[in-house]
């Protein structure tokens, strides 16, 4: 892939042909010939000859890489290609094996990425961590429709009471921006990032009438080579012949053979092309059927929503006739909604974002361990967002605080791995992008948010804290660590308490406008059950940020909560640090307890704004 990159920094960029040696005991061997940044920042490091795409089964093992590609920026990526692969946790020792990496390098490359909060280190193993997800936040951001069309596309799943999906195109692929689902014994299991193969989808065909011959010649040569789909992890492995189409012949006087190979999708394409709709009959596994509508901003395709059902409920055939009349209303409603709000301009990016003081500080601290290059590579990804889709080099280098130079390179190596898209010295990013972590991590709870730094909480302290939302005038417990000692607290995950004799209860209902108090039972010799003191004592909570109770809910209890937030500022749930009366005193719980319950509070709300941005987190 010829990169433009050069163009606005006055110079080519160069490619020279790294040949890949041949993989032995599956591992990639080193590739020759191309100059790049080394993990340490030298130049002239060989580059490693890893995949940058799994699911691009047609990618050769002789790749073109540009002689000034970032070769940390290219193996940071294929680690975290891999584990988002391997739904989001892998072993160091297999992250080696899987990359064909050095097991100095991956330890590195892991480093380096743990200190940019993108993974977690646990032991031996590497694990996907909530605030990689901002790379994807910058794509879909700078995308504009998960903002525009969500709403439409959450009330059109409510009204039909069906699984509803926004999708993008990705090269020969299909590729989820938004996932409405319905609760059932068999529901729809994609997640926002996944990526499918054209063919086997609903909004394939309707992509696919936009496709030129480069377009199609890419996609015949990628079914030729991964004839099962074994390269789209999201799926099944095909079990019927390619080229099989499982409606059967068009008409009662079509050859009933199956046709050859992509007969069947060029087919499909010709009648959504004629149709304006396509149908997804069991394509992707018996039992899913699907029914899709372009949603066309400008004369082109912007996305495609679909219908996801089961045969239980609907036959394809009928799904068609009974939904496609509200599924068409639905998407009128979306073009207008993209009429109406014109995107705007390219907004000159941020301040810059002070990475180069952080990657110093890190180099410092971390010294040979943090691969600066890579840490600087991916926050390129970040200068894009909401009103900066489009950038210019200057506009990159402004935004992150690097070098034109560092941000050239960067783009660089980001465009010759298909995340980036270079036009008459603009950049926009890719749906690859959705493709680093978001799968996984698009399906994380508020209770698995919080987990790592409860951990955390808990070793630095030494007692038992606890994570709870409020349902009604309870209390539920959704993450808890526990310590080990001989007096302690047994609380499972799953415990309901009521809420107003608890400090985690206390600081929920202190947020809610007028709350209306249940009979106050008194549980203790302790309990508040006078409403008006109640009342008095959440006004304190609310304008102190925490609650102490006392031995109000079990004698010799006392705890310490403080609020999480969401969204918007609302408290969506609740961290405490519960103990015997004989260990703290009250002084002590806020002199030595609060500051570290705030902060830990702090970290779990930062975590649940870039994992909330485009998706509901679910708070169990």
């Amino acid at each position: 892939m010829p990169s433009n990159v050069g163009a606005d920094a006055g110079s080519g960029a160069g490619h020279e042909r790294a040949r890949g040696e041949s993989t032995r005991n599956g591992r990639a061997g080193p590739a020759r010939g191309a100059a790049g940044r080394g993990l340490d920042g030298d130049e002239g490091a060989t580059l490693s000859a890893v995949p940058t795409e799994a699911t691009e089964a047609t990618e050769a093992t002789e790749a073109t890489v540009p002689a000034e590609a970032v070769t940390p920026l290219i193996r940071g990526i294929a680690v975290l290609r891999r584990l988002t692969e391997a739904d989001g946790v892998s072993s160091l020792s297999g992250l080696e094996r899987s990359t064909g990496l050095a097991r100095s390098t991956v330890d590195r490359i892991t480093a380096t990425l743990a200190r940019r909060g993108y993974v977690r280190l646990d032991g031996r193993d590497a694990v996907l961590a909530p605030r990689l997800m901002e790379l994807g936040n910058a794509y879909l951001a700078a995308l504009r429709l998960p903002r525009l069309l969500d709403a439409h596309a959450d009330a059109l799943a409510d009204e039909l009471d069906e699984s509803v999906s926004l999708a993008v195109g990705d090269q020969d692929g299909v590729r989820f921006i938004h996932q409405a689902t319905r609760r059932r014994a068999m529901s729809l299991s994609f997640r926002i990032g996944d990526l499918l193969p054209a063919e086997r989808t609903a909004p394939g065909p309707l992509f696919a009438t936009e496709w030129g011959e480069p377009e199609w010649a890419r996609w015949r040569e990628r079914r030729a080579a991964d004839p099962e789909d074994r390269g789209f992890p999201a799926v099944p492995a095909r079990s019927r012949p390619i080229g099989t189409d499982v409606r059967g012949p068009a008409s009662p006087d079509a050859d009933p053979s199956p046709p050859a190979l992509g007969d069947d999708f060029e087919w499909r394409t010709a009648e959504a092309r004629e149709d304006g709709w396509a149908l997804d009959d069991q394509l992707i596994e018996p039992g899913l059927v699907a029914l899709a509508m372009p949603v066309r901003e400008a004369g082109r395709i912007a996305c495609v929503v679909s219908v996801v059902s089961h045969t239980s409920r609907h036959t394809a055939a009928d799904l068609r006739d009974t939904l496609l009349p509200r599924l068409r209303a639905a998407v009128a409603a979306m073009e207008r909604e993209l009429r109406e709000t014109p995107e705007g301009a390219s907004a000159a990016p941020a301040a810059p974002s002070g990475l180069a003081v952080w990657t110093g500080e890190s180099k410092q601290e971390l010294g040979r361990e943090f691969v600066e290059s890579l840490a600087r590579g991916l926050t390129v990804i970040t200068a894009f967002g909401e009103g900066r889709s489009a950038l210019t080099l200057s506009e990159v280098a402004r935004a992150t605080g690097l070098a034109r130079a560092t941000a050239r390179r960067a783009l660089i190596t980001l465009e010759h791995l298909g995340y980036v898209t270079a036009h008459e010295h603009v950049f926009r990013l890719t749906p690859r992008v959705l493709g680093l972590g978001f799968p996984p991590l698009s399906r994380t709870s508020l209770a698995e948010i919080a987990t790592p730094h409860l951990t955390g909480l808990s070793q630095r302290l030494h007692e038992s804290v606890s994570l709870a939302v409020l349902t009604g005038e309870e209390i539920q417990y959704t993450a808890r660590l526990t310590t080990s000692r001989i007096l302690s607290v047994h609380i499972t995950v799953g415990t309901r308490l009521p809420a107003y004799a608890t400090s985690l209860g206390r600081v929920m209902l202190a947020d809610l406008p007028g709350p209306p108090l249940p009979e106050l039972r008194p549980l203790t010799p302790h309990t508040i059950t006078d409403p008006d003191r109640l009342r008095a004592v959440l006004d304190r909570v609310r304008v102190e940020g925490y609650a102490l109770v006392d031995e109000e809910l079990e004698q010799g209890l006392r705890s310490i909560a403080v609020p999480v937030r969401g969204h918007g500022g609302r408290v969506v749930a609740a961290v405490n640090v519960a103990m015997h009366s004989s260990r703290r005193t009250s002084a002590q719980c806020v002199d030595e307890l609060l500051p570290e319950l705030l902060t830990t509070a702090t970290a779990i709300e930062a975590d649940l704004r870039v994992a909330g941005r485009f998706r509901r987190v679910p708070r169990g």
